[in-house]
Order: structure tokens, then C-alpha cells, then sequence
């Protein structure tokens, strides 16, 4: 009794974690002991570490191939993923902004210490790094717009399955609008008009008819690839009739004075066509109307507890159809950036899928339009990896193919984990 008696007293209480916490943690170690340890073997795997890169995208008497020390390279990647693994381990690692820079640091490390790798040792004809963005920037442009698109109908609480069907009616018939009036401009209003007429069928099955919106998005696909399939297969191949369809001219480059002189970033950033611009534009348009207007209230307010804001007078199918015609403009120009926005003739299945990786982007984003953009930027950069990786011959190409949907999955399962959608997402609803 006496030794209980004088056993000290302390306030003390022992910190407790939630499992949130500690699952965060141990998906940080994995996930940096991981690329710490693939970038060791990397680093040791390579016989010659001198490779050399492009400022540019492509080689030209004006943008030589410099060299590069590829193990200084290395090392400082394997520092860097180290550090991160040691901070992860301990329970240190930043939160917030600071983390996730900290975590950008980390992945470009990574990305370098691959690319010394995929480029060392080549024989014959040797490939140089060349810059990522300006491809980056080409492909993510229209899973951008798909994106935002999913962004309105989902905040609104229509699931928008059908982003891939309404980029290729988008790109269709932006491209027989550019034909027949031999504008690429006027191949962004059909394009537009193909976006909202998609939409539209869209918000009448689910909103008037109450379909189920998942089923319907996947029939609405299969519409979207049938038609334009068949329509595409009736242009006769008679060059002076195809140009009235299906020849259409593309968007001339603009180049922004001062920002396109900008070392690395300028050309790729500033000196694109006019849909590009257009995509910038329309994530801060899209931002702005969501969350900074009262329209933007009422959308948000009919995804997540619509019969509360009925109560209010708000007209919640109204709203929902405003939301989801507004995102078919955005899908439809994402569609047209396949065709007046790059190569001009409509092929089949042009968007290749991308509808579908803008509908991951909206998850990866957490339903929020920048979120969204920067998982677009992010699928898009997978995509341009793919391609420039073929050049070096260093991994099979079956891999290569795979790669961009691979990183969707690791991405939407691995990093972004349990997210929680509108609340009313996919719900139709009924006034009582």
C-alpha cells in the first residue's frame, strides 16, 4: 500500500492515433521505401551513365542535345526519396501544401532517377530526354475539359459516365462544321453544339426519366462510338466530296509576346492554339462560378441534400440541367480539341478512352476543378512518358501501352484512397 501511495501522479495521457493517421503513414513507408529501393537498383543497373537532353521537343540544328551526368543525377534522386522515407518513418512528414511539395519533390526525383535509367546504355542511334511539357500540355488539354465537364454534373449530383461519348461527337462534328464552312472557329461551335446535345439526352433519361445514370452513361458511349463510327463510314473517299466533311482546317498556333520567350515553359505554355487558351480559361471560369457565385451555391447545395435546398425554393432539376448542359460546352471543345485541334480528319474512336481518364481525374481531384486539372495534367504527362520511352527502347512496348492506365489505377486506389463524393451524386430526385 505504501508503495502505491508513493508512486508519482501524472497528467500524462498517452497520445492516440486514428487509424486514418497510421494508415497514412504506413502508405508513405511503402510507398518510399518502394522507389528508394527501385531507384537504387536503377542507379547500379546502369553501365554508362552519360545521356543527353533536349530544352525542346524535338531535335533541331537549333537545339542541339546536351550532355548529362546521369549518376549525379541519380544519387541526388535517391537522396531525395531517402529523406522522405526517413520523414515518413518517424511520423514527420509535412502536411498540407508543405507536404505536398514536398511530395512533387519526391516524384520529379523519381521521374529523373527512371529517365538517367531508361536512357543509359542505348546502342546505334541514341535518344536524348526531351522536354515533357509542350506534349503534356496537348494531351491533358481536352481530359482537362472532360474533367471540368464531370466536375458541374457531379457537384450537381449527375454522374457523367458518357465524358468519352461526348468527346467524340464533339470531335465529329467539329470537324464537318470546319468543313463546311472551312473555319476551324466554326469547328468549335459544332463542337459545342455535339457536347450539349449529348448532354441533353444526358439530363432527360436521368433527370426526367430517372435512369439509372450509370447504365445510361455506358449506353450513351456505345451511342456516341456507333454514330459517329457510321456517319464517319458514309463520307465517300472522293477527295473533292471528303473535303466538304472531313477535311477541315486546324487552329493556327498564337503566340503570347513576351511569356511564349520564356525558357522551356514559354513555348509550351504560350504558344499553343486558341482551344488551349480556352482550357485555361475554363478552369478559372469554373472555379469561380462553383464556389464564388450564388449559382455555384445552388449547385453544390442540390448535389449534396437537394430536398433541403427545395425547401428553400430552389428548383433542383432546374439547376441540375443547367450544370449539365454547361458541362457538355467544355466536353464538347475537349472533343474538338481531336480534330480542328490537332489533326484536323475525324478517325474512329478518336478520344481513345480519354473520356473515361477525365471521369478518374474528377475522382483523383476530389470533385474541385483545379484538383481535376492537375490529375488531367498528371494522366497527360503519363501519356507523353509512354510515347517519348518508345524512342529509347528500353522497356517493352506492351508495357509502354499500359503504362498511362496503370498509373490511373495506382493513382485513383493508392494516393487519393477513400474519397466522398456529393452526397446526392447519382440520386434523382422527386419532389414530394
Amino acid at each position: 500500500m505504501s508503495a502505491l501511495a508513493e508512486a508519482p501522479v501524472t497528467d500524462e495521457v498517452p497520445e492516440v492515433r486514428d487509424r486514418a493517421d497510421v494508415a497514412r503513414q504506413i502508405r508513405l513507408v511503402v510507398v518510399f521505401a518502394l522507389a528508394t529501393l527501385l531507384l537504387v537498383w536503377m542507379k547500379f543497373d546502369i553501365d554508362d551513365p552519360n545521356v543527353t537532353y533536349l530544352l525542346t521537343e524535338k531535335r533541331s540544328k537549333d537545339s542541339p542535345p546536351k550532355p548529362l551526368d546521369g549518376a549525379l543525377v541519380s544519387w541526388i534522386a535517391i537522396i531525395v526519396c531517402a529523406v522522405a522515407l526517413v520523414l515518413a518513418a518517424v511520423n514527420r512528414y509535412p502536411r498540407r501544401w508543405i507536404g505536398g511539395l514536398f511530395s512533387l519533390a519526391v516524384g520529379l526525383s523519381f521521374y529523373a532517377g527512371f529517365l538517367m535509367w531508361a536512357y543509359a546504355d542505348q546502342e546505334g542511334f541514341a535518344a536524348s530526354i526531351a522536354n515533357p511539357l509542350p506534349g503534356t500540355v496537348r494531351i491533358a488539354a481536352p481530359i482537362v475539359l472532360g474533367a471540368l465537364a464531370g466536375c458541374l454534373c457531379e457537384r450537381a449530383g449527375v454522374i457523367n459516365i458518357a465524358i468519352e461519348g461526348q468527346f467524340l461527337m464533339g470531335a465529329f462534328f467539329a470537324s464537318v462544321a470546319a468543313s463546311l464552312a472551312y473555319s476551324a472557329e466554326m469547328g468549335l461551335v459544332g463542337g459545342i453544339l455535339a457536347g450539349v446535345g449529348m448532354a441533353a439526352l444526358l439530363g432527360l433519361f436521368a433527370l426526367r426519366y430517372q435512369m439509372n445514370q450509370v447504365v445510361l452513361g455506358v449506353v450513351l458511349v456505345a451511342l456516341a462510338t456507333g454514330l459517329t463510327t457510321f456517319l464517319a463510314g458514309q463520307i465517300p473517299t472522293d477527295p473533292d466530296i471528303k473535303k466538304y466533311f472531313n477535311d477541315p482546317p486546324i487552329l493556327s498556333n498564337i503566340a503570347i509576346p513576351g511569356l511564349s520567350d520564356i525558357p522551356v515553359i514559354g513555348p509550351a505554355l504560350f504558344n499553343q492554339n486558341l482551344l488551349i487558351y480556352v482550357m485555361y480559361a475554363s478552369v478559372v471560369v469554373v472555379t469561380f462560378l462553383l464556389f464564388e457565385t450564388r449559382w455555384g451555391l445552388r449547385v453544390r447545395s442540390v448535389g449534396e441534400h437537394p430536398k433541403a435546398a427545395d425547401t428553400v425554393g430552389i428548383n433542383v432539376n432546374r439547376v441540375r440541367w443547367q450544370a449539365v448542359l454547361l458541362g457538355g460546352v467544355f466536353a464538347g471543345l475537349g472533343g474538338a480539341l481531336y480534330t480542328v485541334g490537332s489533326t484536323g480528319a475525324f478517325d474512329r474512336d478518336a478520344s481513345s478512352g480519354t473520356g473515361f481518364i477525365a471521369l478518374a481525374a474528377v475522382i483523383m481531384g476530389r470533385w474541385h476543378p483545379v484538383g481535376a486539372t492537375f490529375a488531367g495534367v498528371f494522366f497527360g504527362f503519363m501519356w507523353n512518358l509512354q510515347n517519348q520511352l518508345s524512342f529509347a527502347g528500353k522497356l517493352p512496348t506492351e508495357l509502354l501501352g499500359a503504362a498511362p492506365y496503370l498509373a490511373t489505377i495506382i493513382a485513383v486506389a493508392g494516393f487519393v484512397g477513400r474519397v466522398r463524393p456529393p452526397a446526392a451524386d447519382g440520386e434523382p430526385y422527386t419532389k414530394g
